[in-house]
């Protein structure tokens, strides 16, 4: 081979490989670019998954809040329906109460005269009745009077007195009871025990058991026993006063008339 040929040979290889050496160089920038991008791309998909994951942590508790908000809210109705009830009950109850309150104002009206006539009734009653225990049974009728006028005490107790005074009347009618007071005998008056038997008899007898009347209910006055009723006076006397025991009685007693 020539020297000429032998120098464009070196000359061809040297353009060969300086064009090898610039493919090479272009293609490693091309690939580290390449590479920049894919660690860019890789980046951004990991911050958007990053955000996407906070978007949906965010959307949970959003939704048990809300979930917390609906649960609230059922248990608010509830509740307030609850108390809608109670009020529509205690409002039912005042409307009772004020017509009660109505039926009782008008049934005080109607018993504060009943309870004066009872009590005058009763004092009537005790002056037409035996003269039994006449001094307390008449302070007792005072003291109801003296009720009705103290605006202190109310109707239902001012009415539960009139009651038991009329109980206590009633009871007289089959009592034994004895009590110490005073009689008038021959225009003075005396200290003398009293026995009176229910409404069938009432009798007196004086401190030193020598003598002994009875109460004569068809006249209205007292009339002096005889000898064989003061010894009987007398165990009556001690029966009542719970000094002897209770035995058969042979007492005066007035037939009917």
């Amino acid at each position: 081979m020539s020297n000429n040929n032998i120098r464009k040979s070196l000359v061809a290889s040297a353009l060969f490989g300086a064009f090898a050496l610039a493919s090479t160089s272009v293609a490693a920038n091309q690939l580290s670019e390449i590479h920049k991008v894919g660690q860019q791309n890789i980046r951004a998909s990991v911050q958007s998954q990053e955000k996407i994951n906070n978007i949906f942590d965010q959307s949970q508790e959003l939704l048990a809040e809300y979930r917390q908000l609906v649960e609230q809210t059922e248990n608010l109705k509830v509740y307030n329906d609850h108390v809608a009830k109670l009020v529509a009950d205690q409002n039912a109850q005042l409307a009772s109460f004020d017509k009660q309150i109505g039926t009782i104002e008008g049934t005080k009206q109607g018993i504060v005269p009943l309870m004066y006539r009872m009590v005058d009734t009763l004092e009537a009653f005790i002056k037409a009745d035996m003269p039994i225990d006449l001094t307390n049974r008449l302070a007792r009728v005072d003291r109801l009077r003296a009720v009705l006028g103290n605006s202190a005490v109310n109707t239902s107790e001012m009415y539960r007195l009139v009651i038991e005074a009329y109980q206590i009347e009633k009871d007289l009618g089959t009592a034994l009871v004895t009590y110490t007071d005073k009689l008038a005998v021959d225009g003075s008056e005396i200290t003398v025990n009293y026995v009176y038997v229910g409404r069938v008899a009432l009798l007196a007898q004086s401190l030193d058991e020598k003598q002994a009347w009875m109460f004569n209910r068809a006249t209205g006055q007292w009339q002096a026993l005889g000898e064989e009723y003061i010894q009987s006076t007398r165990l009556a006397i001690r029966v009542a006063g719970k000094q002897a025991a209770p035995e058969l009685l042979k007492l005066p007693v007035l037939a009917a008339e």
